[in-house]
């Protein structure tokens, strides 16, 4: 009974899309080999206004956000399960659908070619369970060069029950809609039989180097390996355009590491951006029953996983790992303990907001909001905000949870404003503006 009791809750947290989770016994980090000695034409329509509303934030983030009357624009809809949303540097709008769908829309939303707005030449994606088209970014030189980057699931080719995170650049032909000259530049590996975690956000740093993040593929057979340099799982990996390992990375004199990690001890990171002062990585990634965690993501560090956490395994109150310190491996900037961000009661059941998109917001038009940080929440239905001082988060903020819509992807425009994506067959985009 037990055991049904776990497969059901693992089950409806796959179907939520909240991260996913799986159990298994407290992991040692010595177990793990090298990893252990590294230091239809979607309608415009417009919503009513949305006055945000404080909470008390849960651990590590003492105060509440001062809240500010804003609006919420229904700027499309009629999207299918949108995960991934880029600019161009004329304002028009890349969107991904994880059925493998990527479409091309105008900088007010609307689609192109009176509607026709699919980009064809997308490779065949693994669009199962947590799998498919994820996240798009645009090159730094697309201006001259037209080249995209996306993320996606990918099975292999030869066992087709294997699958895995892979990055494929190619040419963005926008008069004809249509991708040219593509090549796979990298694939997480190994692949394994899994259908969850598969990360994965783009940002370029300030270098023109590529991180790509990394879930630790969700099965108690695999999240171990987040702590293993030999794996792909559960890390951030920092690449050149052509997938090589970028210069600088901290583990290309291990033996045995994959040149390309960043970092390691990842569970499902979903969200990132570089902070806008001091161009480092920030990320926000799922915990499991509870434990959700922003990061700011160093060469060369330790983030934990599944050795501490501020989670439970799903459907118990057992702790997951050691405790939720240990030294050698970094602590989250803040977590979640509660989806509504509420504190936690030793004892009892934690549960989770499941960040995905975040972004940095550094407009004028919002100037309330300036320098803040947003991060979307899937099984949570919100944006959250959190302020900050340094390095440090001194406050955070609910919004949107009188919607109840799933918040996948957070961008700022090119116009100054907010850009949300809603996570559903029937998904939106959304402007936040005064």
């Amino acid at each position: 009974m037990k055991v049904t009791t776990r497969c059901i809750a693992v089950a409806l947290a796959l179907l939520s899309g909240c991260g996913g989770g799986g159990g298994g016994a407290n992991v040692s980090v010595a177990a793990f080999g090298v990893g252990a000695t590294a230091t239809p034409t979607p309608a415009v329509t417009p919503a009513q206004p949305n006055i945000s509303v404080a909470v008390q934030p849960a651990g590590g983030a003492p105060g509440t956000a001062a809240p500010m009357t804003f609006k919420v624009t229904e700027v499309a809809t009629g999207l299918d399960t949108p995960w991934g949303l880029a600019f161009l540097p004329d304002g028009r709008m890349l969107i991904t659908q994880r059925g493998g769908q990527l479409r091309l829309r105008n900088a007010d939303g609307s689609p192109v070619n009176a509607g026709a707005d699919q980009i064809s030449g997308v490779p065949a994606v693994f669009a199962i369970g947590q799998g498919g088209l994820l996240d798009v970014a645009v090159d730094p030189g697309f201006a001259n060069n037209r080249r995209i980057y996306f993320s996606y699931s990918e099975r292999d080719a030869s066992n087709p029950n294997l699958n895995g995170t892979a990055v494929a650049r190619a040419e963005l032909d926008t008069i004809n809609r249509s991708l040219a000259n593509l090549v796979v530049i990298y694939r997480q590996s190994p692949k394994v039989d899994s259908t969850a975690h598969f990360g994965s956000r783009l940002v370029f740093d300030r270098s023109g180097f590529l991180f790509v993040t990394l879930g630790e593929r969700l099965l108690d057979t695999q999240r171990g390996f987040a702590q293993d340099l030999t794996r792909g799982n559960g890390k951030v990996v920092r690449i050149s355009t052509d997938g090589s390992p970028a210069s600088g990375n901290p583990f290309t004199a291990t033996a045995g590491a994959q040149p390309h990690i960043w970092s390691y001890g990842h569970r499902n990171p979903q969200g990132a951006a570089l902070h806008p002062v001091t161009g480092d990585l920030w990320i926000s990634e799922h915990g499991p029953q509870g434990g959700d965690e922003v990061n700011l993501v160093l060469p060369g560090r330790n983030y934990g996983w599944p050795v501490i956490s501020y989670g439970q395994e799903y459907g118990t109150l057992t702790q997951v790992g050691e405790g939720t310190a240990k030294a050698g491996m970094e602590q989250p900037l803040t977590f979640w303990e509660k989806i509504d961000g509420s504190a936690w009661t030793p004892g009892t059941a934690k549960s989770s907001i499941a960040p995905s998109g975040m972004a940095f917001y550094t407009g004028d038009l919002l100037p309330a909001w300036k320098g803040n940080l947003f991060i979307g929440a899937l099984a949570g239905t919100a944006l959250w905000r959190l302020t900050l001082n340094g390095n440090t988060v001194t406050s955070r903020e609910r919004l949107l949870a009188d919607r109840g819509e799933r918040i996948r992807d957070v961008r700022q425009g090119p116009d100054g404003w907010l850009y949300l994506l809603t996570d559903s067959s029937n998904g939106k985009l959304l402007r936040l503006e005064q």
